[in-house]
């Protein structure tokens, strides 16, 4: 199972200690305007190239307390996250990007990129053999590999985002880092109206009207807070039923039936390594909870499981289909 952590970009913190509904009853309010298309950022030109330009040297201070210097621009990076990778593409920084993780698969040009291993354990060898002057990677890269990289000198940045706005600014240090600043800034502002779309379409939810939601994004895991899974739920007006945990969980089915969720989202496409079931399958055939509402009346949906959990810059698109499934009179 370890294997979808990693491949959705998930922090494997789980490596470690271990990667919607009818509406009826909804108030009705004018729908918002749709939420701006993100793109990748072009060029910034003329003064405002001017303005944005990072000062080399550059000294920052990563997730794991290390300072690092960077002397220039990086032209030669290695992503050993698929979530660093989508924000070095959303940066246009596509062909500066020289090695990826073997579970890049976002945006199809990261696919064609030379492969460095896993985002846990990755290849030495192989991220050496690009003569990188930048590596990224996430909280959960192996310490000892991470270890290796510094002693030799190269500049090695460790992200550990747990909020969509840690994310966002993950972004605008990325950005910095890189001397994209402009491309950043322009990434999250596509991301904020996100979040600006989805607050509007649902501010006049009322709290007695709240849906109760349970997300299962691998088989037998749910999220509780401190996370921006649980993070997404709530900026969408729901109530995820596993807020009194926190971090990751593996989840206590009996609870789950006593709470009854009105609404439940999964990873779709995921399945158990063990007995080959699709995860949708898995939740509807566990003992009684053929009287959970949500399946009683069909509200399970099925969410892209990257967009859903990779802290990149789709993020916020994962927020817009979770509000879609609570809220679908709310939410276009």
């Amino acid at each position: 199972m370890m294997k979808h952590f990693v491949k959705w970009g998930i922090p494997a913190l789980l490596a470690f200690s271990l990667v919607g509904c009818s509406g009826q009853g909804e108030p009705q309010t004018q729908q918002p305007s749709a939420p701006a298309q993100q793109t990748e950022a072009s060029q910034p030109t003329g003064n405002d190239q001017v303005a944005q330009q990072t000062v080399y040297p550059l000294t920052i201070t990563d997730a794991t307390g290390k300072t690092i210097t960077i002397e220039k621009a990086p032209q030669r990076i290695v992503s050993t996250s698929p979530a660093e990778t989508e924000i070095l593409f959303a940066l246009g920084l596509g062909e500066q990007v020289v090695g990826v993780s073997d579970y890049d698969d976002y945006p199809a040009e990261a696919k064609e990129k030379p492969k460095v291993g896993g985002v846990v354990k990755p290849n030495e060898e192989a991220i050496l053999s690009q003569s990188p002057d930048l590596v990224i990677g996430g909280i959960s890269m192996d310490k000892q590999v991470a270890e290796k990289m510094q002693s030799l000198g190269l500049p090695m940045y460790i992200t550990h985002p747990s909020s969509v706005e840690d994310i966002m600014n993950n972004i605008l240090t990325m950005g910095k880092i890189t001397n994209r600043q402009a491309q950043a800034e322009e990434v999250v502002a596509g991301m904020k109206a996100d979040i600006a779309y989805v607050t509007e379409a649902v501010q006049n939810v009322k709290a007695e009207e709240m849906k109760k939601v349970y997300l299962e994004f691998a088989p037998g895991w749910t999220v509780g807070k401190g996370e921006f899974m649980d993070e997404l739920i709530t900026i969408a007006k729901g109530v995820n039923i596993a807020a009194d945990t926190q971090g990751w969980n593996q989840i206590n089915e009996e609870k789950i039936l006593q709470e009854n969720p009105d609404v439940i989202l999964y990873a779709s496409g995921m399945t158990d390594e063990q007995t080959g079931k699709k995860l949708e399958q898995i939740i509807q055939s566990r003992s009684g909870w053929n009287t959970i509402t949500a399946i009683k009346e069909e509200k399970l949906y099925g969410m892209d499981e990257n967009m859903l959990s990779r802290p990149g810059p789709r993020i916020t698109k994962g927020l817009i289909e979770v509000a879609k499934a609570i809220y679908p009179d709310l939410v276009k």
